[in-house]
């Protein structure tokens, strides 16, 4: 694991302590993700645990991904990665996770989606957000990438929920004009 990522892991902690859990649906990052999370003492106060999910059959019996979905669009796609969200959320019995589904290469691809493109997503059941890498830097580079890419993805989903929670506790002000 690289420096970033401890860092980002450190930060990750800080955010999840007050009271989140959080688990991992991974495929081609393998356990890269769950592995960085827990580089911080104490993280088992709030990650659950992950599922590897390399085969579509893991995605579709531990995490209620659609069969049809994976079908009509390989594995590789943003719908994929939300159902891997919510499954993992389900199975893992967590409020938060985060989820990669790709090609890492160097084989695999598709037109649509050729190596490199890997979807990430994260969140709770009912609110994902997502994001798609499309470059080919060659496999370890493409999962260090993902990888960094998933937490920093998760970091800015915390931020915003964070924000948006302050936000609903201010109090508000309200200019009231009189005449």
């Amino acid at each position: 694991m690289d420096f970033q990522n401890k860092v980002l892991s450190k930060e990750l902690a800080t955010r999840l302590w007050e009271g989140h859990t959080i688990g991992t649906a991974e495929s081609c990052t393998a356990g890269r993700v769950a592995e960085a999370l827990v580089l911080t003492a104490g993280a088992s106060h709030y990650f659950r645990g992950g599922i590897i999910c390399y085969h579509d059959d893991i995605k579709v019996n531990l995490l209620n991904v659609d069969a049809a979905l994976i079908e009509e669009k390989t594995a590789v796609c943003e719908e994929v990665a939300i159902q891997m969200v919510k499954g993992a959320c389900e199975a893992l019995g967590t409020e938060l996770a985060i989820a990669s589904t790709g090609w890492a290469g160097p084989a695999g691809g598709t037109k649509e989606n050729p190596v490199g493109t890997i979807y990430l997503a994260c969140g709770t059941k009912d609110d994902i957000i997502t994001m798609k890498l499309t470059e080919d830097h060659g496999r370890d580079k493409n999962l260090a990438i993902a990888t960094q890419a998933a937490l920093e993805l998760f970091d800015q989903y915390l931020i915003a929920h964070d924000t948006a929670k302050a936000e609903e506790k201010a109090p508000r002000i309200v200019d009231l004009e009189t005449k």
